[in-house]
């Protein structure tokens, strides 16, 4: 490598690829040594060694000799003076690395800075769900999800799917699960389970004595107890039945559903996840149907192109669980 009487590499000296050790222009990040090497350039300063600065950092000293042949052909001076007795700074080397420690410093604050708001970040976690996720699957997420991070402070939003998709366009929550038909617009989705929609109805009605499945037609001609439009369950009816679903009640969670059918105030279309204590206990029977499609995914959903972070990552890996 040669040297001019300043220190400075030969304007014949090339930098690897084919370009004289002079200023390049181009973007900054092409000019300035990376923090790494200005952190070797430190130890240097500080130890008066490569190789006692190579161990401080953990790599090897020819990694170390090499990181400091390339910032100074970067730069086009030399930086360190290498000799039997130690490694010695240039007076260019001592005045680049005044400057490199205002920039690890700076880094060290910026660093500082980003991890304030990952803790930030990873204090909360706000959930939207829609009813039955809500009410019969949430919960054991959450419990789960307490033991990994008993620090993080969970909301939970519970409404139909059009709530819940509102609620993370807005950015009012951090994470979401659906259960209707598709994905909201808006929204990017992972599958976190399966579900089956079944007729219920209480042990004195007529269909609870059927003998043969009942058809599409009588289901559809048939006032029923369903959830509200808006709801992942009525978005799954009256996708199965083209819209001809009927209303004897319509009411705006799983439970008021549940109470009403078991009442017997009328069928209704629900979970196969919310009715299973109802149907062990003999209080609604399930009815057969045929040739209607009432399976359904259950998803999770967030705002498309952000994937979760933090804590709504943990959670949604606990879904997959």
């Amino acid at each position: 490598m040669s040297r001019g009487s300043d220190g400075s590499i030969g304007s014949g000296e090339e930098d690897g690829q084919g370009r004289p050790g002079r200023y390049v222009a181009g973007s900054l990040a092409h000019r300035v040594p990376d923090l790494g090497a200005m952190e070797l350039l430190l130890a240097v300063a500080r130890l008066g060694s490569l190789g006692a600065a190579a161990r401080e950092l953990g790599i090897s000293q020819p990694a170390a000799s090499s990181r400091v042949r390339s910032m100074e052909r970067l730069l086009g001076v030399a930086l360190v003076d290498r000799s039997p007795r130690g490694s010695r700074l240039t007076d260019a080397g001592a005045l680049v690395t005044d400057w490199a420690r205002r920039i690890v410093e700076a880094a060290e604050a910026f660093d500082a800075g980003a991890q304030a708001l990952r803790d930030r970040r990873d204090s909360r976690l706000r959930v939207a769900a829609s009813m039955t996720i809500a009410e019969y699957l949430l919960p054991g997420w959450l419990v789960a999800l307490r033991a990994q991070l008993p620090d993080t402070a969970v909301s939970l939003l519970a409404g139909n799917s059009a709530v819940v998709a509102e609620r993370l366009l807005s950015g009012e929550a951090d994470l979401g699960f659906v259960e209707g038909v598709g994905v909201p617009a808006g929204l990017d989705s992972a599958v976190i389970a399966h579900d089956r929609l079944i007729v219920v109805a209480a042990p004195g009605h007529p269909w609870a004595r059927r003998r043969r499945p009942l058809t599409a037609a009588e289901l559809a001609t048939t006032p029923l107890i369903l959830r509200e439009k808006g709801s992942g369950t009525r978005q799954v009816l009256d996708a199965a039945l083209g819209g001809l679903a009927r209303p004897l009640i319509e009411l705006s969670s799983t439970t008021a559903v549940k109470a009403a059918a078991v009442s017997g105030a009328g069928p209704s279309v629900l979970s196969e996840l919310a009715v299973g204590e109802e149907l062990t206990t003999r209080r609604l029977v399930s009815v057969p149907v045929a040739d209607v499609a009432l399976a359904r995914d259950l998803r999770a959903v967030w705002p498309t192109g952000h994937r979760p972070t933090g804590p709504a990552r943990r959670l949604l890996s606990l879904t997959r669980g």
